[in-house]
């Protein structure tokens, strides 16, 4: 029985494999459903080898071998191209560089940082976050102002020069103090607010003129509206003194007060209490003074010794409300408010301070907190009030006392004839010639 299949014999002869004992060889032998066609001679070719900006690498290059594949073929072999690093040496191809490994390989190169670019771009984003913050602390602040004095009240008045006429009043509010700041400060616990100093800055192209108003100056109260009331209060050629008037209607009464009895119009008004001034005095770390001559007072509790000093909150206001201490009294008291005022606007307007957020929002939270301006007023007006309180200790101003002619039951008379003369060249901007007290 045939154990092959397709009738096929168990003679060897005919087997495929192994063994065979045909005198061909098995693949010379003829098989009729196979056609072969004539080899053709291989001619080595070696393929273009795309750009190395494209991520191809020359993978079929013979190698010095002589048996490229043929065209079109791929082998699917990787040669370990590495796309994209930035390692071995420069080839001039396009940035590309060879492996250091010697196998024939380009790299695509890493660029070069462009530096010209990225500092362009930090000096923006720097430029964009200095102006965010900028821009937020100014509504910051402005939000804070107290817009409490509305000038519009103020009857009768005369006519604007030229430069900006700001009243600067230091009153004795207790507002928002501890009873343990009032004993500390020594400001007692009397109900209210009356003015403690009033100053004119003028500031005009010929430089800040500050002008200091005693207290006890003798004025006229003119006709005026009552600021809750309304209500038209005709006058009656009553003479008191300047703090009167603040006494009896508020800032209202004193602009009209002021401006009737100079003749200088008011631009806007300025009113800060005790207890705001020394914590701004605190949060820039204190003033220093040369103080000339020492001296001490129980009633505001100075006590100085002549020669340079720091003062502390504290300190600054026993040395800006002693009155008792001098001969002069109330004039050289205004003379010290004026020299502490100015060192106090030099000494903050540093860039010490104000490139410093721990000094400059205590400073500035510390004074808005407690300052009342006028409806008008704007945060830059306020800026170039304090700027222009720093021009009098630079040496750009003059400060001065209102021109005294002499005293009439224990009240200063302002100087009339002196008093025209420099109002006349505050209007016209003109350099101040006049002398005070």
């Amino acid at each position: 029985m045939n154990d092959w299949p397709d009738r096929r014999t168990g003679d060897r002869s005919e087997r495929y494999g192994r063994g065979s004992a045909s005198s061909q060889p098995e693949g010379a032998r003829s098989m009729p459903h196979i056609q072969r066609r004539p080899a053709q001679p291989r001619t080595p070719q070696r393929p273009q080898v795309p750009p190395q900006s494209q991520g191809y690498d020359d993978r079929y290059q013979d190698g010095g071998y002589g048996n490229s594949p043929e065209p079109g073929y791929d082998s699917g072999y990787n040669t370990g191209q590495v796309y994209g690093s930035g390692s071995g040496g420069s080839d001039g191809r396009g940035g590309g560089g060879r492996r250091g490994g010697g196998d024939g390989g380009y790299v695509q190169g890493r660029p070069a940082p462009d530096w010209r670019r990225r500092i362009k771009l930090g000096a923006l984003i720097l430029v964009v976050t200095v102006l965010a913050v900028s821009i937020s602390t100014y509504f910051w602040a402005d939000s804070k102002l107290k817009r409490e004095v509305d000038l519009s009240k103020v009857i009768e008045r005369p006519e604007s020069g030229d430069g900006t006429n700001y009243l600067i009043v230091g009153s004795d509010s207790r507002e928002g103090m501890s009873a343990e700041e009032k004993k500390r400060l020594r400001t007692g616990s009397a109900e209210g607010k009356r003015t403690d100093s009033m100053m004119i800055l003028h500031d005009g192209s010929n430089g800040p003129t500050l002008i200091s108003l005693p207290r006890d100056s003798n004025v006229e109260i003119p006709t005026f509206v009552g600021s809750e009331s309304g209500k038209k209060f005709e006058g009656t050629g009553r003479q008191v003194k300047l703090n009167a008037a603040y006494a009896e209607d508020g800032p209202e009464l004193l602009v009209r007060t002021v401006e009737f009895n100079t003749g200088l119009h008011i631009d806007h008004y300025v009113e800060i209490g005790f207890g705001g001034f020394a914590k701004i005095v605190d949060a820039i770390g204190g003033v220093e003074l040369d103080i000339p001559k020492a001296f001490k007072d129980k009633k505001s509790g100075a006590d100085f010794q002549a020669g340079k000093q720091t003062l502390n909150g504290e300190q600054s206001l026993a040395f800006v409300r002693t009155r008792y201490a001098f001969a002069g009294s109330d004039l050289d008291r205004t003379k010290n408010q004026q020299k502490f005022l100015a060192a106090l606007a030099s000494q903050t307007a540093t860039p010490s301070t104000i490139i410093n957020p721990f000094k400059l929002y205590p400073t500035m939270g510390a004074g808005l907190d407690t300052l009342i301006v006028d409806k008008d007023m704007s945060l830059w007006a306020l800026g170039n009030m304090f700027f222009a309180m720093k021009g009098v200790t630079g040496g750009e101003g003059t400060s001065m006392n209102m021109p005294i002619s002499g005293s009439v039951g224990g009240n200063l008379v302002w100087d009339k004839a002196k008093v025209k003369q420099l109002v006349q060249q505050l209007n016209n901007d003109e350099k101040v010639t006049v002398k005070g007290n």
